[in-house]
């Protein structure tokens, strides 16, 4: 129902994805959003729909003072609204309910969507002062529209009824999703009930703002800060560069700031050869809300888990993971459980044996100390030289960030599905390494506009996610503005933006998300959400064209020569592709585990402040991940996903994976990169949005269930032996 999703969920393609994690390297001014004084509301330009292409943002006209204003008018234009719709004396209809239902609302969908964008991407201390007057305020207005018994009538008559309505698919599944939504957000419930469900929605509101700002201030407030160059050994001359100019930013001339990652484990620690340096980093990065100070995060939690089992409870549910999880694909605890506690033991074994030759390379090296977490991908990295004649280092000179974006992303697309990409530089961005481009349908239609905003900044969250600014919607009208945003360093003034692996695999998969949200063809606002562990299959999916000959040898060339990467080093890319994956998956079972274990207890059963972190280390005893060098990849007090919209949900990545491995498979037996191929895939499901079920839209896909072999291949996940 379009009346609220833009609330909790503005993001439909937004926290779609917190995909990954990295942060702020340096301090902006900002370029739009500031404060003046001498603009009057008469001129907010919010306040109408913008008369930009497709209603793309007119970002240079856009000040910090006209969000509040807006969202508040927004707010009582879609009381108004609902209290039409709720009060009119005619039977229900479709019509006169539900499609007015989704109508409603349009200011604050508007000026919601440009202000929690800005927020992610590229807020300040006046976005963030709003935030936190607004969030319950929100809230109160989600549950006033949900809670309300008259409109809940309404939909409820037409519930009972569905079956003589004559509905299309689409329409019929609005309306029963529309019902559960009513139900789920507490419409049976008596008053008491009710008003206890209003204050736990209000507080919880103000508690994940708390959270999520804790976060974004304290990851910017344990950058490392070095005074001798000389413990920097091991880095190259533009990561040096690039932490001269982050401490410059800070005004700390003189010294040298390494910026930490949303992650646990941080790209620094793979190549310093100071061992003390590392376990400085590592310290810093774990201790993230849990150490004290203005930005400790173990109260937030506490409070928001013991809020959410109660909530559950209410609803007639044993845990908030059982009530999330109704209306994912996974549908029970049961089966996550399941998924993840097959998987973690055999990645606990493989994460051993691959500590214990790193052991063995540390007793080489002559040296007497134990592995701890901070040395693990020094010595990996080492490894994988040793075995492989290998450093992922000398790939970098290949993977120029616009020559990914253009010659590796986009042409894949293009060869995949017709489209075409043209750089718009008429239209206005909030900031200045931010750019547009005009998407294109085969037959030269415009499809979209595609927002990027690669570089990491001080105003910027960590991780790597999409969002739509303009979602695409038959009844309303309109056509996507859709935008990708990542975390990638940005090099000092004239030097060229080499990416990692990871950072090319991550551009690939964001664009996933976008083409999702631009390929989109629904007619209800509301049909384009999907259940979270579903969002990121089409993402995974996308992933699998950055390592495909065709694409690779068109975008993979070095940036001073021209020269194609050479096969011998790509041959030794695959040949160490399953390399640490006992690492990579035990941190990432290990995190989705520690949010199912927060999520699937009663309140009575959830800690305090001071007991978070006993929790945490028991929860993943408990669950047979409790291995020390290997910490979860995001630990409870900055784990941003959980708090956020993948509460309960963080499993959704690897449950995506079965069907993102399954479907590679199909496009390895259909030809791969193939037109038709890609057409199949747009038509059957890249375009359907949440207008029918997921796992239908799949199997219309695929012609069958996804099976899970491919997926235990991938990741060398085979059954230990005995």
């Amino acid at each position: 129902m379009n009346v609220v999703k833009i609330l909790a969920s503005t993001l439909i393609f937004s926290v779609l994805v917190a995909c990954t994690g990295e942060v702020a390297v340096e301090s902006d001014s900002d370029d739009v959003a500031e404060s003046d004084n001498a603009t009057g509301a008469s001129e907010n330009p919010l306040l109408t729909p913008s008369d930009l292409q497709f209603g793309y943002p007119p970002f240079d006209r856009i000040k910090n003072e006209h969000f509040e204003s807006a969202m508040l008018q927004g707010m009582a234009e879609q009381r108004n609204e609902i209290e039409a719709i709720a009060s009119n004396e005619a039977p229900p209809t479709f019509a006169n309910t539900l499609v007015a239902m989704e109508q409603s609302g349009q200011l604050l969908n508007r000026s919601a969507r440009v202000f929690f964008g800005l927020s992610s991407a590229h807020t300040n201390d006046e976005i963030e002062a709003i935030q936190v007057r607004l969030s319950p305020q929100f809230a109160e207005h989600e549950d006033a529209i949900l809670l309300d018994p008259r409109l809940f009538a309404r939909v409820d008559a037409l519930h009972r009824e569905r079956d003589e309505l004559g509905l299309d698919p689409e329409a019929l599944r609005l309306l029963e999703e529309t019902h559960q939504g009513f139900v789920r957000a507490g419409a049976l419930l008596n008053a008491s009930e009710q008003e206890r469900m209003r204050e736990i929605n209000t507080e919880m509101a103000s508690l994940q703002t708390a959270f999520r700002q804790n976060v974004l201030s304290e990851v910017n407030d344990r950058a490392i800060v070095v005074d001798d160059v000389a413990q920097l050994d091991g880095l190259s001359e533009g990561e040096i560069a690039s932490a001269k100019a982050a401490a410059v930013a800070r005004g700390q001339d003189d010294q040298w700031v390494i910026p930490l990652l949303n992650t646990s484990g941080q790209p620094a620690l793979a190549r310093l050869t100071n061992r003390e340096l590392r376990e400085r980093i590592y310290k810093a990065s774990v201790g993230r809300g849990s150490s004290g100070g203005e930005y400790d995060n173990r109260q937030n939690i506490s409070k928001i888990m013991k809020l959410r089992a109660e909530r559950a409870r209410l609803l007639g549910y044993p845990s908030h993971a059982a009530f999330n999880l109704e209306n994912q694909t996974a549908r029970t605890t049961e089966a996550v459980n399941t998924l993840l506690t097959d998987l973690a033991p055999v990645a606990v074994a493989n994460a051993k044996t691959e500590a214990a030759e790193l052991q063995t390379l540390i007793a080489a090296e002559g040296e007497t100390f134990e592995l701890a977490p901070w040395d693990w991908a020094y010595y990996s990295e080492a490894l994988r030289a040793q075995k492989y004649a290998f450093d992922e280092s000398e790939l970098k000179p290949y993977f120029e960030l616009n020559n990914v974006l253009v010659r590796g992303v986009f042409h894949a697309a293009e060869q995949l599905y017709g489209i075409t990409f043209t750089q718009r530089n008429d239209l206005p961005v909030y900031h200045e390494t931010v750019r547009v481009w005009e998407v294109r349908n085969a037959d030269g239609s415009v499809l979209a506009l595609f927002v990027e905003d690669m570089y990491a900044r001080a105003s910027k969250r960590g991780g790597a996610w999409a969002m739509s600014y303009v979602s695409q919607s038959g009844l309303m009208g309109t056509q996507p503005v859709s935008a990708n945003h990542l975390n990638i360093p940005r090099p000092p003034e004239g030097e060229p933006t080499l990416l990692t692996w990871d950072e090319v695999t991550t551009l690939f998969h964001e664009f996933g998300h976008a083409l999702h949200a631009m390929f989109a063809d629904v007619q209800y606002p509301s049909s384009l959400s999907v259940p979270r562990d579903f969002v990121e299959y089409p993402s995974q999916v996308n992933e699998m064209w950055a390592d495909w000959p065709e694409i690779l040898s068109n975008y993979a060339v070095h940036h001073e020569t021209g020269e194609s990467l050479p096969p011998e080093l790509l041959e030794k890319v695959s040949a160490s592709a399953l390399f640490n994956e006992g690492f990579r998956s035990t941190e990432y079972l290990a995190a989705s585990l520690l949010d199912q274990a927060w999520h699937q207890k009663s309140a009575d059963t959830l800690p305090n402040a001071e007991g978070v972190l006993a929790f945490e280390t028991n929860a993943l005893k408990e669950a047979g991940a409790d291995f020390e060098v290997v910490p979860p990849r995001y630990r409870t007090t900055y784990f941003s996903h959980i708090v956020g919209g993948y509460s309960a949900g963080y499993y959704s990545y690897i449950w995506s994976e079965v069907l993102d491995a399954d479907t590679v498979q199909w496009f390895l037996e259909n030809g791969g990169l193939r037109r038709e191929n890609g057409d199949h895939f747009r038509a059957t499901l890249l375009s359907r949005g949440g207008s029918e079920d997921a796992m239908s839209l799949y199997r219309n896909f695929r012609g069958r269930d996804a099976e899970i072999e491919a997926l235990l291949i991938r990741r060398g996940l085979t059954p230990i032996e005995g």
